[in-house]
């Protein structure tokens, strides 16, 4: 058993059981014992590898999207460039490389990272030191301006609550304990106000998951959007609505038990993109159709510069550079897994490979 498993088990016997947002809150962010506090996740080494890890590709046309955006909206300036959970700081790099090209972009932009992880922020302050970087804890702490922000891989790590349904009631799962071991648990049938409308399509037995945290964040992302201008491009893995449990616990690129090593393992749960395209129109910005990650990156020339990239490679890096080509783009891999986002202010276009309908 972790600490942080000894000291959950014995908060639920003193106070009953957690909702499964507070058990995740606990394990990712726990200050002593969480595993975002703790430790540096990302890469071969450690726990899952995020698409700016795959190829540069990937950061580089995110940067290129959001630098049109800027274009489109007549290059305001100063503006906020921001990111959201920016892991190593890798994406941030290569779409400030990207945006070399596109003139003003850069000498406009102050680059605002969104983190939480003391060992992130080191290493996005280490890699990222020549764009003096402002590290903030929360979107409400980024400067006032217009506001160009990426988030990659970050809704996906909020906590959700879960609850299932039975009969016109919802019973609420949890984690309590069985003798000295944490497990899953229903709480009591009760109305669920901001479940009345799932009734009409699930059934008894159904999971719905709520993630009011990233709908929040959303909503303060938009808010901003709508009031100083702006564009942002959310990208991650989930659907439009949510149905089912899509908890889920990785360590060492596998699969784990979401209960066995509290504070050990990556928790996440699937973005239920249709409550955050809400969340945006509820704050007066726009919000684009949802498309696949790999329609939005081969909207945005991924083929043509894959072919640049691959002219200088030969042999092992040829063969990982297409590789990398295809775990973004392929319907199987992460192609269709992985969704895309835009959000806009009033009157502005969408940003790039966002602007036409799925």
């Amino acid at each position: 058993m972790t600490a942080l498993a000894a000291a959950l088990a014995a908060r639920i016997r003193a106070t009953g059981p957690l909702r499964i947002d507070e058990f995740m809150a606990a394990c990712l962010l726990d200050p002593g014992h969480g595993y975002y506090a703790t430790r540096d996740p990302l890469g071969a080494a450690g726990d899952f590898v995020t698409a700016p890890e795959i190829s540069q590709m990937f950061g580089e046309l995110v940067g290129l999207a959001l630098a049109q955006a800027w274009l489109d909206q007549g290059r305001p300036a100063p503006f906020v460039l921001a990111e959201l959970g920016p892991g190593r700081g890798t994406l941030m790099a290569d779409l400030w490389r990207a945006a070399a090209v596109v003139p003003g972009f850069r000498a406009a932009a102050r680059v605002v990272l969104v983190e939480a992880s003391p060992p992130l922020r080191a290493a996005q302050g280490a890699r990222l030191a020549a764009l003096a970087p402002a590290h903030v804890a929360t979107v409400a702490a980024i400067p006032a301006g217009p506001l160009f922000l990426v988030a990659n891989e970050f809704f996906d790590a909020l906590p959700v609550r879960q609850f299932v349904r039975d009969g016109a009631l919802w019973r609420e799962r949890m984690v309590a304990l069985a003798g000295d071991r944490l497990a899953f648990a229903l709480g009591p049938a009760v109305p669920v106000a901001a479940l009345a409308r799932r009734l009409a399509d699930t059934l008894p037995g159904t999971t719905v998951e709520l993630g009011p945290a990233g709908a929040a964040i959303a909503a303060a992302v938009a808010a901003r959007i709508a009031r100083d201008g702006g564009a942002a491009i959310v990208i991650d893995y989930g659907g439009w609505r949510s149905r089912g449990d899509t908890l889920q616990a990785v360590a060492r690129h596998a699969a784990v038990d979401p209960l066995a090593a509290p504070g050990a393992a990556d928790l996440t749960a699937h973005v239920d993109f249709e409550a955050l395209a809400e969340a945006v129109t509820a704050e007066g910005a726009r919000a684009t159709p949802l498309v696949g990650q790999g329609t939005f990156l081969l909207r945005l020339g991924i083929g043509a510069r894959a072919e640049v990239l691959a002219a200088g490679l030969a042999g092992a890096a040829l063969a990982a550079h297409r590789a990398g080509l295809r775990r973004l783009t392929d319907p199987a891999e992460m192609g269709n897994l992985f969704r895309v986002l835009g959000v806009h202010a009033p009157g502005a276009p969408p940003p790039p490979g966002l602007d036409a309908p799925p």
